[in-house]
């Protein structure tokens, strides 16, 4: 697992940790050594052998990271970025995220389960999909766009949180929002965890 370090900027106020797994060069790169985090997120593919082998690979890799940082900071609430859209809109094959997450937590203890702590309630816009032009309806990142768009339960309040997505790209702000979101919502702190790093396409590696 590798760390690194999210900056302030106009979605966040103060810098936070961010934790790894490895840096990220795209799907189609012979160096993508998460591609089994890419078909969770497939809205493409349907639910089969190959979804959930790659949710029990996510769910072991997650857990081993995890257990290394609750050696750090102690016993951690687990919380994840939701999907752009309502979670009802998705069939429960693209949810497998959802449920790695869910199961890296029952691996452990020192883990406390927060995954539906955040829930979509209004769609926002895909950041990978709008490159194509295929981002759907809602807005993009913006500042509170996180605590606008989403039911944030009271129960963050006073926790240590660590925030799971699946690959953090500098300058989009997605998870800068998703931290401040719930740093304004009482979380006492929050670290950052994501499986992947964008390391290419114009974006600094996270190291």
């Amino acid at each position: 697992m590798l760390h690194g370090k999210i900056g302030s900027d106009a979605f966040l106020d103060r810098d936070v940790d961010l934790y790894f797994h490895d840096n990220y060069y795209g799907f189609s790169s012979a160096a993508n050594t998460l591609k089994y985090v890419n078909y969770l997120k497939n809205d493409r593919r349907d639910y089969d052998a190959i979804i959930q082998k790659c949710e029990d690979k996510a769910a072991d890799v997650l857990a081993k990271d995890l257990a290394e940082l609750v050696g750090v900071y102690g016993p951690l609430t687990v919380c994840g970025i939701p999907r752009s859209k309502r979670e009802d809109l998705y069939h429960p094959a693209k949810m497998g995220l959802k449920r790695a997450i869910r199961k890296a937590v029952m691996m452990s203890p020192d883990l406390y389960d927060g995954v539906d702590y955040i829930i979509r309630h209004t769609n926002t816009r895909c950041t990978h999909r709008s490159y194509w032009g295929h981002g759907g309806d809602g807005e993009g990142p913006r500042r509170g766009l996180m605590r606008d768009t989403c039911k944030i339960s009271a129960d963050v309040a006073g926790k240590n949180i660590v925030l799971v997505d699946d690959i953090y790209t500098a300058g989009v702000g997605i998870d800068e929002d998703g931290v401040q979101a719930l740093l304004d919502a009482g979380a006492k702190s929050v670290i950052m965890y994501t499986f992947g790093c964008t390391a290419s396409r114009g974006y600094r590696k996270c190291a």
